[in-house]
């Protein structure tokens, strides 16, 4: 039996969930890891966190909505190249042009990395691709009780909606950028295995101290506002939806590389529970170190919130994945411990 490690080309290596995935492959001691990354001191910085590790390596990509951004690293390791994991995905409202900052270069990027895949890598057994639940549901019909949405669902938001406004822009950009996967799949006649990985809001720690400080990524800042609010700062009730934690979300990435077959064709919802703003605060108000110090709202308002959305059956994904998801205590508490950790509050 062959001990030689497989290579991993993963997009986007200095991502939240991405840095995640880099430390579960490099655990297993079956993988061997190229991240693109933008800049060369960023990658230092990386390799650094990671011990220098031999098995992480690394390639330039500046721009990922460049449709050619990943032929030169194809052409140059293609042949090596065992898995794909696409994660380089931005996840921010923070645009002036909503088809120009964010559809068009989801779809030209995800275009981009599946054509040099099945160009370049001859011997890829495995595509794994970050999407989200924004692909499952829009933003209004996830807030609508009557509905319920699992693994077959699909994001039906029109582009004229979505132009609108940003939040709707994002909810249809990470829509196009999937579905382009699954139709260059088809129409490319791809001989490798595809899975998307669907997260909903994501928490958890960091992966490490260095990068819990300041802004912190978009769902994880929910977490980090209410540390630093004050006792009489209000709750805003409008933010409710879907959590699952970051070490859920990547083992959920690794699963199909260890068993192609069983993923392939498979979209996973990561999804947890259901929850609001109040029960974040309700969590967090039971840390001794912050009880008392931070916004308080209304205590429990939140303790019925799943009644309030769209159900979201996704048994499917927990079968084929095999473990029991992390808690909203847990992923809570530990996204905020580590954010006290290195302010030196603990």
């Amino acid at each position: 039996m062959s001990t030689e490690k497989q290579t991993v080309f993963l997009s986007g290596i200095t991502g939240y969930i991405a840095q995640h995935i880099t430390k579960d492959l490099l655990e297993t001691g079956k993988f061997k890891i190229i991240g693109s990354i933008r800049s060369e001191e960023k990658a230092k910085a990386l390799a650094a966190n990671f011990n220098n590790n031999a098995d992480l390596s690394f390639v330039y990509v500046k721009d990922v909505a460049d449709p050619a951004a990943f032929d030169e690293s194809f052409k140059e390791h293609g042949a090596k190249i065992d898995y794909v994991i696409h994660s380089a995905s931005p996840f921010h409202f923070n645009v002036t042009d909503v088809n120009k900052d964010l559809i068009v270069p989801a779809e030209i990027g995800s275009a981009g990395i599946f054509k040099a895949s099945v160009k370049y890598a001859p011997n890829l057994k495995h595509f794994v691709v970050t999407s989200s639940y924004a692909a499952v549901s829009d933003a209004a019909s996830d807030l609508d009780s009557s509905k319920t949405f699992n693994e077959e669902s699909w994001n039906t938001g029109s582009f004229e909606d979505a132009i609108k406004n940003p939040v709707d822009g994002y909810y249809y950009s990470k829509t196009v950028a999937e579905k382009t996967i699954w139709k260059l799949a088809k129409e490319l006649d791809a001989k490798f295995g595809v899975t998307a990985v669907n997260p909903s809001f994501v928490f958890g720690p960091q992966c490490f101290d260095s990068a819990a400080t300041g802004t912190l990524n978009t769902s994880c800042e929910f977490i980090n506002g209410f540390v630093h609010s004050s006792p009489t700062d209000e709750v805003n009730g409008t933010i409710k939806g879907g959590f699952i934690d970051v070490r859920d979300v990547s083992k959920a990435h690794v699963a199909p590389l260890l068993n192609s077959s069983k993923f392939n064709g498979q979209r996973l919802i990561m999804s947890s529970a259901r929850f609001g703003n109040q029960s974040l605060v309700d969590v967090l108000n039971e840390i001794p170190q912050l009880k008392g110090k931070i916004a308080v709202g209304t205590p429990h308002r939140d303790d019925n919130v799943a009644s309030e959305l769209a159900a979201v059956n996704n048994d499917k994904t927990k079968e084929l994945l095999g473990f029991e998801f992390t808690s909203l205590k847990k992923t809570v508490t530990d996204t905020a411990l580590q954010i006290l950790k290195v302010e030196g509050k603990l």
